[in-house]
């Protein structure tokens, strides 16, 4: 198991493990487990404030898995800075105050991510950018795939996971744009 390991980021209670703040992304981005989407650039200058809802629909081989989401900011260079960054236990997709639920192999499910938090103000040139991955460790916690307890696994399996965007899964990016 080789998790995407966290890059700066809102973090807390890590140590020396990770170092917060804004990093530039673009060589995490070359991993094959990461999927990079990016915006046109903004052709005037645009300010980003409130929550950002994120709705994927995923499926993976695995009984439970994580699925994260890192919104970066693109600078006129093309170097990616981390703005904010989400992640969902499928196993607690219905509510932490709900029962665990288990995936099924080649079952889609729709997942809404808690929502991210910034305010951030995108000059002309610069691009909007959504990460999706499976991990972001030690920042978030490891998953072992397997619907144990992780923190006493040793052995973990490799999920193969997918995320699905079409007319019948619409995978959904909700922002708010501050008008003047």
């Amino acid at each position: 198991m080789n998790p995407v390991p966290s890059y700066g980021g809102n973090v807390c209670c890590t140590g020396n493990a990770v170092q917060g703040g804004s990093w530039d992304q673009t060589k995490m981005e070359q991993r094959d487990d990461i999927l990079v989407y990016t915006s046109e650039p903004f052709k005037e200058g645009t300010e980003l404030s409130r929550p950002i809802d994120v709705t994927l629909y995923v499926s993976s081989d695995a009984r439970d898995t994580d699925f994260t989401v890192k919104l970066i900011v693109v600078d006129e260079n093309g170097k990616a800075w981390n703005l904010d960054e989400t992640i969902q236990r499928m196993r607690y997709r219905d509510g932490y105050d709900k029962p665990m639920v288990w995936m099924e192999p080649s079952k889609i499910y729709k997942v809404a991510f808690q929502p991210m938090n910034t305010s951030n103000y995108f000059a002309p040139g610069q691009r909007l950018r959504i990460e999706i991955s499976s991990s972001n460790f030690p920042r978030f916690d490891r998953n072992m795939n397997t619907g144990g307890k992780n923190y006493d696994e040793t052995k973990g399996v490799i999920a193969h996971n997918a995320v699905h965007h079409s007319k019948q899964y619409p995978a959904e990016v909700t922002i708010s744009v501050v008008r003047k």
